[in-house]
């Protein structure tokens, strides 16, 4: 093996272990109540608006290559569990409303997508990759955070998704 592959090998490693260990050092804090855009329509919302559930809350791009791998998986998320208490909510980073329309176009999504374009909510969470992913709990605070998609590892994070709908209501 060159010396090359393996300083680049090492680099990849150690960008993968950093992102792991900053989004173990996030959880367990308050979700930031943002202000979102609908991708459709004019409306706007915050995400006070979906406490008592759990929220599965995805930042993706148009451009971002493994978003389109992890929309089927949150479309499958959303019709299994959202009689359980589950809110899937997409959150658009692209600057341009027309890309976003048009990836969804193609790749259509079945549950609530909204828009970011100034970048603030995803600052407020610390996005760190595309896709990055957060649960949040009923009461709002971030349990889990995932940079990334690999379909080898959603089975594992559909379980953490199942132990959020399966603690009580308090």
């Amino acid at each position: 093996m060159s010396h090359k592959f393996l300083n680049l090998f090492s680099l990849f490693l150690i960008t993968l272990v950093s992102l792991e260990a900053v989004a173990t050092e996030n959880v367990n804090r308050p979700a930031p109540n943002c202000t979102l855009s609908n991708l459709e329509v004019s409306d706007k919302y915050d995400l006070q608006r979906f406490k008592g559930q759990v929220v599965y809350v995805d930042f993706w791009a148009s451009w971002c290559g493994p978003c389109v791998q992890s929309f089927p998986y949150m479309n499958t998320l959303n019709r299994d569990l959202k009689e359980q208490g589950l809110q899937v909510l997409g959150v658009n980073l692209d600057e341009n409303a027309e890309d976003a329309k048009n990836f969804v176009s193609h790749t259509p999504p079945q549950f609530l997508v909204a828009t970011d374009t100034n970048g603030t909510c995803a600052k407020e969470f610390g996005v760190k990759a595309m896709p990055s992913t957060f649960l949040v709990d009923r009461k709002g605070m971030i349990r889990e955070i995932h940079y990334g998609f690999r379909p080898g590892e959603a089975n594992e994070f559909r379980s953490k998704v199942e132990q959020l709908l399966a603690e009580p209501i308090n």
